[in-house]
């Protein structure tokens, strides 16, 4: 099916490179390669949302620490921008299942800190933090502590406090875990609007949620093992399948969950973990 939207592939924003880790000599990602390239849609800024999944255990809380820098993997690296540099906090940024904040901080007070770590003064600080609080309807909250906020409130300032102090590249982990119906639509709809920031914001999901997964994403990597010959698991993790949504006509719209392909692809999915 052709996309209603119109669309192209172009540079690499994103590549891992033959990526293995070792822990206690048993292999955990084994020669793991992935690409993300810029999607370009004329007329407007769009980044890229990928979808990290695989069953519990095949090494995605270890991949994700290899994709923000947080974890130098045994062989391999992961290359990120044009310019190929490599993963590091501060070039990319971490949005934690918990939104870790500094509670004895105003909002206003945690992002300027974040904007001071990427090397803005005082003023610029500010001003930049201001921006980004109305950006994402916070402004009202700016003089309040983490702990007088909701969980999605604290989740706007985390990722907000992240996009201040990275540079473009954000790795977010099971983002949707423990939302209701409604919870989850309103995280799908603020990662879409961080995504459609910048061209090149690039948001990788580590998640469990299929479902979730593919109503937020462009791309979705699948995580599994390899078999040799006689069905025996090969350790280490790869990707073994990218599914790309966009040319499946499943990306970017609002009433997603009800598209023609969206339920076949989260059945699709979540029958290929049992051999993954």
């Amino acid at each position: 099916m052709s996309s209603e939207f119109q669309f192209e592939r172009t540079g690499v924003l994103l590549e891992l490179q033959n990526v293995s880790v070792t822990r206690g000599g048993v292999p955990v990602l084994r020669d793991l390669n992935a690409t993300v390239r810029d999607v370009v849609r004329p007329g407007m800024s769009q980044g890229q949302v990928v979808g990290l999944l695989g069953p519990s255990g095949i090494g995605k809380t270890t991949l994700f620490h290899v994709l923000a820098g947080l974890l130098k993997p045994d062989s391999g690296s992961v290359k990120v921008g044009a310019e190929g540099k490599p993963a590091s906090p501060g070039l990319v940024g971490v949005v934690a299942q918990n939104y870790v904040l500094f509670e004895h901080r105003s909002v206003l007070g945690n992002l300027v800190i974040a904007a001071k770590q990427a090397g803005m003064t005082g003023e610029q600080a500010r001003a930049a933090s201001l921006k980004y609080l109305e950006r994402f309807g916070l402004a009202a909250h700016a003089e309040k502590y983490p702990m007088q906020l909701s969980g999605g409130q604290r989740q706007r300032v985390a990722i907000a406090q992240q996009l201040l102090c990275s540079e473009l590249y954000l790795v977010m982990d099971e983002p949707f875990s423990g939302l209701d119906v409604i919870q989850q639509e309103n995280v799908q709809r603020l990662i879409q609007e961080v995504s459609q920031t910048h061209e090149h914001n690039t948001l990788i999901l580590v998640t469990h949620d299929v479902s979730a997964a593919v109503a937020v994403c462009d791309t979705i990597w699948l995580m599994g093992r390899e078999r040799d010959a006689a069905g025996a698991v090969i350790p280490g993790a790869r990707i073994m399948e990218e599914i790309d949504l966009l040319e499946r006509d499943l990306a970017w719209h609002p009433d997603i969950r009800t598209r023609p392909g969206y339920i076949e692809l989260v059945n699709e999915i979540k029958g290929k973990f049992a051999v993954l």
